[in-house]
């Protein structure tokens, strides 16, 4: 390796992936998930010789094993089970299980299949592997030690506006893991806002530990597509119904911040009835117009004789400080409002890696996410694109 490891703990990861991973363990463990890497940025190329690397830092990053402090740590969470963590003391990332190539416009391929349970925990920690690669080998434009000054000045900057309140943005948390500049910046970050009024926690569960603060998270998009339509016996169109039954058997009340664009926000609310709408202590907008999106939930939870001010709107897409200024600003007294914030914190601004793994088989058939933001769609097959789309439709009309 040409520098040191950049995943040093399993337990550094977003916390969605334990309260997801729980789930799966006790429930979907038998379902066999594909995932396929994506990067969006046009301009972007990996050398040869960040791929290597690339494939040296995940060959340390599978030797890793928790300690039995970090197990220790993650059962203080009320969520979290002790079959689990005594579990988690013998699962170990798997190099098998990850095959890393270069035949693509941007120089990398990542292919991942494995259960879902070994499968699921790899997404993230290797988005931030492939993105501290990336930027350490100069990737964007500047050397890694540039970057990085910069990078501080930015955060030092964004806190001063925060404590200046010319940014506003009420209750947030850290989003950034998978995209940051690197594990130094992000815990550079997670420092200095700690102390911040308004920040909550951070997705970085081992930095939630380092620094005491609250891990946050709770379900993503591999979580609907992985109850809704890994079972072929199923209607995809009730994804959402399947994977809230599945939610609830295994948390009850807690952990529940529902997602609601994996199939698109309409055919969400369909199934999100009362009494969901009532377990669920709110949900989660991650595309299209956030503010057409809030409106619709307020109104949604008006329809159910539910106050809108005992829900909370979390949003998470693409945010920067001014965005959720603003979206705060806009529900102020309508509803608890909240924010997931990733790039505008871990990401050297202007020089943002757009990088994705996505889940694209189970079982070794399709799967889709249908996001309300047509761009985010990622499916191997045009086919099964077009026919989920068909079962959605038939959802919305009946």
């Amino acid at each position: 390796m040409k520098f040191n490891p950049i995943i040093t703990s399993l337990l550094e990861n977003d916390a969605y992936k334990f309260s997801m991973g729980q789930a799966i363990f006790h429930q979907h463990n038998g379902k066999v998930t594909h995932w396929s890497f994506k990067c969006r940025n046009k301009d972007v190329k990996f050398t040869p010789e960040m791929v290597q690397e690339i494939k040296e830092q995940i060959a340390a990053y599978c030797k890793l094993r928790y300690t039995e402090d970090e197990l220790n740590y993650l059962l203080t969470y009320e969520w979290i089970h002790r079959d689990y963590t005594d579990f988690l003391r013998f699962w170990h990332p798997r190099q098998e299980d990850i095959v890393i190539g270069t035949d693509s416009p941007c120089g990398l391929t990542i292919e991942i299949e494995s259960s879902a349970t070994n499968s699921s925990p790899y997404e993230t920690q290797i988005m931030a592997i492939v993105c501290e690669v990336y930027y350490r080998m100069g990737g964007c434009g500047v050397p890694y030690e540039q970057a990085l000054a910069d990078y501080k000045v930015q955060v030092d900057e964004l806190i001063d506006l925060i404590k200046r309140k010319v940014y506003n943005p009420g209750v947030f948390s850290d989003f950034g893991f998978r995209r940051r500049l690197s594990g130094e910046a992000q815990d550079y970050a997670i420092e200095k806002f700690k102390d911040i009024a308004g920040f909550v926690g951070t997705s970085n569960v081992y930095l939630a530990m380092k620094y005491g603060i609250k891990a946050v998270g709770t379900m993503a998009h591999e979580w609907v597509m992985l109850v809704g339509q890994g079972y072929p016996e199923r209607n995809p169109a009730f994804s959402n119904k399947f994977m809230m039954d599945s939610w609830v058997k295994e948390y009850g009340i807690l952990n529940g911040i529902a997602l609601t664009d994996t199939i698109g926000t309409p055919a969400f609310l369909k199934d999100f009835q009362k009494t969901y709408a009532t377990l669920f202590s709110g949900v989660r907008h991650d595309s299209a117009d956030p503010y057409k999106w809030g409106d619709t939930m307020i109104e949604h939870y008006k329809s159910l004789g539910i106050d809108p001010m005992t829900k909370t709107l979390l949003f998470s897409d693409s945010l920067n400080f001014e965005k959720a200024t603003a979206i705060n600003k806009y529900f102020e007294g309508r509803a608890k409002v909240a924010f997931g914030i990733g790039g505008a914190i871990c990401s050297p601004k202007g020089r943002e890696l757009n990088i994705v793994i996505k889940t694209t088989e189970i079982d070794g058939k399709p799967v889709a996410k249908l996001s309300d933001a047509p761009g985010k769609n990622m499916c191997k097959d045009p086919e099964y694109i077009d026919y989920l789309r068909k079962t959605v439709d038939w959802r919305l009309n009946h």
